[in-house]
Protein backbone atom coordinates (compact mmCIF):
# COMPACT_ATOMS: atom_id res chain seq x y z
CA UNK A 1 0.00 0.00 0.00
CA UNK A 2 1.29 3.50 -0.86
CA UNK A 3 2.67 5.03 2.35
CA UNK A 4 1.40 8.53 1.57
CA UNK A 5 -2.07 7.15 0.86
CA UNK A 6 -1.95 5.19 4.12
CA UNK A 7 -0.82 8.29 5.99
CA UNK A 8 -3.69 10.31 4.52
CA UNK A 9 -6.17 7.64 5.61
CA UNK A 10 -4.73 7.49 9.14
CA UNK A 11 -4.92 11.27 9.40
CA UNK A 12 -8.67 11.17 8.83
CA UNK A 13 -9.44 8.39 11.32
CA UNK A 14 -10.95 9.67 14.62
CA UNK A 15 -8.88 9.07 17.76
CA UNK A 16 -11.40 6.65 19.27
CA UNK A 17 -11.47 4.64 16.07
CA UNK A 18 -7.66 4.40 16.10
CA UNK A 19 -7.86 2.92 19.59
CA UNK A 20 -10.35 0.27 18.49
CA UNK A 21 -8.36 -0.57 15.35
CA UNK A 22 -5.09 -0.88 17.27
CA UNK A 23 -6.71 -3.00 19.95
CA UNK A 24 -7.83 -5.43 17.26
CA UNK A 25 -4.65 -5.40 15.17
CA UNK A 26 -2.35 -5.77 18.18
CA UNK A 27 -3.97 -9.15 18.89
CA UNK A 28 -3.14 -10.51 15.43
CA UNK A 29 0.01 -12.65 15.79
CA UNK A 30 2.26 -10.91 13.26
CA UNK A 31 5.87 -9.96 13.87
CA UNK A 32 6.59 -6.29 14.53
CA UNK A 33 8.66 -5.91 11.36
CA UNK A 34 5.66 -6.91 9.25
CA UNK A 35 3.46 -4.29 10.94
CA UNK A 36 6.20 -1.70 10.48
CA UNK A 37 6.57 -2.56 6.79
CA UNK A 38 2.90 -1.86 6.12
CA UNK A 39 2.87 1.31 8.20
CA UNK A 40 1.34 0.24 11.52
CA UNK A 41 2.90 0.32 15.02
CA UNK A 42 6.04 2.10 13.85
CA UNK A 43 8.44 3.24 16.55
CA UNK A 44 9.43 6.67 15.28
CA UNK A 45 11.29 7.59 12.10
CA UNK A 46 14.70 6.17 12.90
CA UNK A 47 14.86 4.21 9.62
CA UNK A 48 15.36 7.53 7.84
CA UNK A 49 19.11 8.39 7.72
CA UNK A 50 18.67 12.17 7.89
CA UNK A 51 16.24 11.91 10.80
CA UNK A 52 18.50 9.57 12.79
CA UNK A 53 21.50 11.81 12.14
CA UNK A 54 19.61 14.98 13.08
CA UNK A 55 18.27 13.42 16.29
CA UNK A 56 21.73 12.48 17.52
CA UNK A 57 23.22 15.83 16.51
CA UNK A 58 20.37 17.69 18.22
CA UNK A 59 21.09 16.01 21.55
CA UNK A 60 24.87 16.08 21.12
CA UNK A 61 24.91 19.79 20.28
CA UNK A 62 22.48 20.51 23.11
CA UNK A 63 24.85 19.19 25.77
CA UNK A 64 28.12 20.37 24.20
CA UNK A 65 28.10 23.59 26.22
CA UNK A 66 27.69 21.63 29.46
CA UNK A 67 30.29 18.88 29.05
CA UNK A 68 33.26 18.18 26.83
CA UNK A 69 32.81 14.63 25.57
CA UNK A 70 35.98 12.82 24.54
CA UNK A 71 36.31 9.10 23.93
CA UNK A 72 32.92 8.76 25.59
CA UNK A 73 30.29 6.07 26.11
CA UNK A 74 26.74 6.89 24.98
CA UNK A 75 23.41 5.19 25.63
CA UNK A 76 20.27 5.70 23.60
CA UNK A 77 17.03 4.75 25.28
CA UNK A 78 14.53 3.43 22.73
CA UNK A 79 16.36 3.36 19.37
CA UNK A 80 13.22 1.98 17.71
CA UNK A 81 13.21 0.83 14.11
CA UNK A 82 16.95 1.04 13.43
CA UNK A 83 20.34 1.00 15.11
CA UNK A 84 21.63 3.89 13.02
CA UNK A 85 22.79 5.61 16.20
CA UNK A 86 25.66 3.11 16.36
CA UNK A 87 27.07 4.57 13.13
CA UNK A 88 26.33 8.20 13.97
CA UNK A 89 27.78 7.95 17.49
CA UNK A 90 31.01 6.49 16.14
CA UNK A 91 31.26 9.41 13.71
CA UNK A 92 30.85 11.77 16.67
CA UNK A 93 33.70 10.21 18.61
CA UNK A 94 31.94 7.67 20.83
CA UNK A 95 34.15 4.89 22.16
CA UNK A 96 31.23 2.64 23.06
CA UNK A 97 27.50 2.71 22.46
CA UNK A 98 24.58 1.05 24.25
CA UNK A 99 21.19 0.87 22.54
CA UNK A 100 18.42 -0.19 24.92
CA UNK A 101 14.87 -1.08 23.93
CA UNK A 102 11.97 -3.17 25.23
CA UNK A 103 12.07 -5.63 22.33
CA UNK A 104 13.89 -6.24 19.06
CA UNK A 105 12.32 -3.63 16.79
CA UNK A 106 15.35 -2.65 14.71
CA UNK A 107 15.71 -3.59 11.06
CA UNK A 108 18.27 -6.26 10.15
CA UNK A 109 18.51 -4.97 6.56
CA UNK A 110 22.24 -4.35 6.05
CA UNK A 111 21.57 -2.27 2.96
CA UNK A 112 19.79 0.26 5.16
CA UNK A 113 22.90 0.52 7.35
CA UNK A 114 25.14 0.92 4.30
CA UNK A 115 22.99 3.85 3.20
CA UNK A 116 23.27 5.30 6.69
CA UNK A 117 27.07 4.92 6.64
CA UNK A 118 27.21 6.70 3.29
CA UNK A 119 25.03 9.52 4.60
CA UNK A 120 27.22 9.93 7.69
CA UNK A 121 30.35 9.88 5.54
CA UNK A 122 28.99 12.72 3.42
CA UNK A 123 28.13 14.71 6.55
CA UNK A 124 31.23 14.11 8.66
CA UNK A 125 33.90 12.85 6.25
CA UNK A 126 34.28 9.77 8.46
CA UNK A 127 34.35 6.64 6.31
CA UNK A 128 33.04 3.50 7.94
CA UNK A 129 33.73 0.50 5.72
CA UNK A 130 30.83 -1.91 6.19
CA UNK A 131 30.55 -3.14 2.62
CA UNK A 132 31.81 -6.60 3.55
CA UNK A 133 29.79 -6.84 6.74
CA UNK A 134 27.56 -9.90 6.56
CA UNK A 135 25.46 -9.60 9.71
CA UNK A 136 24.08 -6.92 11.98
CA UNK A 137 26.12 -8.36 14.84
CA UNK A 138 29.31 -7.80 12.81
CA UNK A 139 28.31 -4.20 12.16
CA UNK A 140 27.56 -3.58 15.85
CA UNK A 141 30.90 -5.10 16.82
CA UNK A 142 32.65 -2.79 14.35
CA UNK A 143 30.98 0.18 16.07
CA UNK A 144 31.57 -1.27 19.57
CA UNK A 145 27.81 -1.17 20.13
CA UNK A 146 25.69 -3.36 22.39
CA UNK A 147 21.99 -3.77 21.60
CA UNK A 148 19.81 -4.81 24.54
CA UNK A 149 16.12 -5.61 24.12
CA UNK A 150 14.88 -6.30 27.64
CA UNK A 151 14.21 -2.72 28.67
CA UNK A 152 14.61 -2.21 32.39
CA UNK A 153 16.37 -5.55 32.82
CA UNK A 154 18.96 -4.50 30.24
CA UNK A 155 19.59 -1.28 32.15
CA UNK A 156 19.95 -3.20 35.41
CA UNK A 157 22.69 -5.34 33.85
CA UNK A 158 24.90 -2.38 32.88
CA UNK A 159 27.85 -1.47 35.16
CA UNK A 160 27.68 1.41 37.64
CA UNK A 161 28.98 4.76 36.37
CA UNK A 162 29.86 3.37 32.96
CA UNK A 163 28.12 5.88 30.66
CA UNK A 164 28.93 9.52 29.90
CA UNK A 165 25.92 10.54 27.84
CA UNK A 166 22.32 9.26 27.75
CA UNK A 167 19.67 10.50 25.33
CA UNK A 168 16.21 9.66 24.06
CA UNK A 169 13.82 11.04 21.47
CA UNK A 170 10.10 10.88 22.31
CA UNK A 171 10.67 7.77 24.44
CA UNK A 172 10.25 8.67 28.12
CA UNK A 173 6.52 9.22 27.66
CA UNK A 174 6.22 5.57 26.53
CA UNK A 175 7.94 4.05 29.57
CA UNK A 176 5.22 2.33 31.55
CA UNK A 177 4.15 4.44 34.49
CA UNK A 178 4.93 1.76 37.06
CA UNK A 179 8.49 1.48 35.66
CA UNK A 180 9.21 5.16 35.13
CA UNK A 181 10.96 6.02 38.40
CA UNK A 182 12.97 2.80 38.43
CA UNK A 183 14.09 3.45 34.85
CA UNK A 184 15.37 6.87 35.86
CA UNK A 185 17.08 5.43 38.93
CA UNK A 186 18.88 2.86 36.79
CA UNK A 187 20.01 5.59 34.41
CA UNK A 188 21.31 7.55 37.39
CA UNK A 189 23.19 4.47 38.59
CA UNK A 190 24.93 3.83 35.28
CA UNK A 191 25.77 7.43 34.39
CA UNK A 192 29.01 8.94 35.63
CA UNK A 193 28.84 11.72 38.18
CA UNK A 194 30.10 14.17 35.55
CA UNK A 195 27.87 12.69 32.82
CA UNK A 196 24.75 14.18 31.29
CA UNK A 197 21.36 13.19 29.85
CA UNK A 198 19.30 14.81 27.12
CA UNK A 199 15.67 13.87 26.52
CA UNK A 200 13.01 15.14 24.13
CA UNK A 201 9.54 14.41 25.50
CA UNK A 202 6.27 14.52 23.58
CA UNK A 203 3.26 15.12 25.84
CA UNK A 204 0.67 14.65 23.08
CA UNK A 205 -1.59 11.60 22.97
CA UNK A 206 0.05 9.81 19.96
CA UNK A 207 -3.46 9.23 18.64
CA UNK A 208 -3.60 12.44 16.63
CA UNK A 209 -1.61 15.02 18.56
CA UNK A 210 -4.22 15.94 21.15
CA UNK A 211 -4.88 14.98 24.80
CA UNK A 212 -7.52 12.32 24.24
CA UNK A 213 -5.48 9.87 26.32
CA UNK A 214 -6.41 11.94 29.39
CA UNK A 215 -10.07 11.00 29.02
CA UNK A 216 -9.57 7.56 30.57
CA UNK A 217 -9.48 6.64 34.28
CA UNK A 218 -6.17 5.30 35.57
CA UNK A 219 -7.42 1.74 36.12
CA UNK A 220 -8.46 1.47 32.47
CA UNK A 221 -5.51 3.23 30.85
CA UNK A 222 -2.90 1.37 32.92
CA UNK A 223 -4.54 -2.02 32.46
CA UNK A 224 -2.43 -4.62 30.65
CA UNK A 225 -5.02 -4.73 27.89
CA UNK A 226 -4.60 -1.03 27.08
CA UNK A 227 -0.83 -1.01 27.64
CA UNK A 228 -0.34 -3.79 25.08
CA UNK A 229 -2.55 -2.27 22.39
CA UNK A 230 0.05 -0.11 20.63
CA UNK A 231 -0.99 3.41 21.67
CA UNK A 232 0.25 3.61 25.26
CA UNK A 233 1.77 6.70 26.84
CA UNK A 234 2.27 6.99 30.59
CA UNK A 235 0.41 10.34 30.82
CA UNK A 236 2.86 11.67 33.40
CA UNK A 237 2.53 15.42 33.06
CA UNK A 238 5.47 17.80 32.97
CA UNK A 239 5.64 18.88 36.62
CA UNK A 240 5.18 15.34 37.94
CA UNK A 241 7.83 14.10 35.52
CA UNK A 242 10.28 16.72 36.76
CA UNK A 243 9.49 15.69 40.34
CA UNK A 244 10.28 12.05 39.56
CA UNK A 245 13.48 13.06 37.77
CA UNK A 246 14.64 14.85 40.93
CA UNK A 247 13.62 11.88 43.06
CA UNK A 248 15.84 9.66 40.92
CA UNK A 249 18.87 11.82 41.64
CA UNK A 250 19.01 14.36 38.80
CA UNK A 251 18.79 18.11 38.53
CA UNK A 252 16.59 18.79 35.48
CA UNK A 253 17.00 21.82 33.22
CA UNK A 254 14.28 22.51 30.65
CA UNK A 255 15.92 23.88 27.50
CA UNK A 256 12.92 23.90 25.16
CA UNK A 257 9.21 24.15 25.92
CA UNK A 258 6.28 24.32 23.49
CA UNK A 259 2.58 24.83 24.22
CA UNK A 260 -0.72 24.64 22.45
CA UNK A 261 -2.23 28.10 21.95
CA UNK A 262 -5.30 26.92 23.83
CA UNK A 263 -6.35 23.81 25.74
CA UNK A 264 -6.87 21.14 23.04
CA UNK A 265 -9.59 19.32 24.96
CA UNK A 266 -12.54 20.44 27.08
CA UNK A 267 -11.93 20.03 30.81
CA UNK A 268 -15.27 18.27 31.19
CA UNK A 269 -13.88 15.43 29.04
CA UNK A 270 -10.83 14.87 31.24
CA UNK A 271 -10.62 12.03 33.70
CA UNK A 272 -10.88 13.26 37.30
CA UNK A 273 -7.17 12.91 38.07
CA UNK A 274 -6.33 15.50 35.40
CA UNK A 275 -9.09 18.05 35.98
CA UNK A 276 -7.17 19.65 38.85
CA UNK A 277 -4.14 20.47 36.69
CA UNK A 278 -3.59 24.02 35.52
CA UNK A 279 -4.21 25.07 31.94
CA UNK A 280 -0.53 25.99 31.67
CA UNK A 281 0.60 22.46 32.50
CA UNK A 282 -2.03 20.75 30.37
CA UNK A 283 -1.11 22.96 27.43
CA UNK A 284 2.51 21.73 27.41
CA UNK A 285 2.86 19.76 24.18
CA UNK A 286 6.62 19.05 24.10
CA UNK A 287 9.75 19.82 26.04
CA UNK A 288 13.45 19.09 25.99
CA UNK A 289 15.23 18.56 29.28
CA UNK A 290 18.87 18.11 30.24
CA UNK A 291 19.56 16.06 33.36
CA UNK A 292 22.61 16.72 35.52
CA UNK A 293 23.48 14.08 38.15
CA UNK A 294 22.83 15.58 41.58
Amino acid sequence: MNRKYLSDIKGKVPWWCKIIIKMILSRIPLRYRIWSRIGFFKHGHMKQPRYAYDVFKHHYDGISSHVNLKNYTVLELGPGDSLFTAIVAKAFGARKCYLVDTSSYATFDLEAYRKMAKFVSEKTMLTLDIENTKTLDELLSLCNTHYGTNGLETLRALPDRSVDFVFSQAVLEHVRKQDFLETLKQIRRIIKDDGICSHSIDMKDHLGGNLNNLRFPEKIWESNFFVRSGFYTNRIRRNKMLELIKQAGFNPEIVRLTHWSKLPISRKNLSNEFKCLSDEELMTSEFDVILHPA
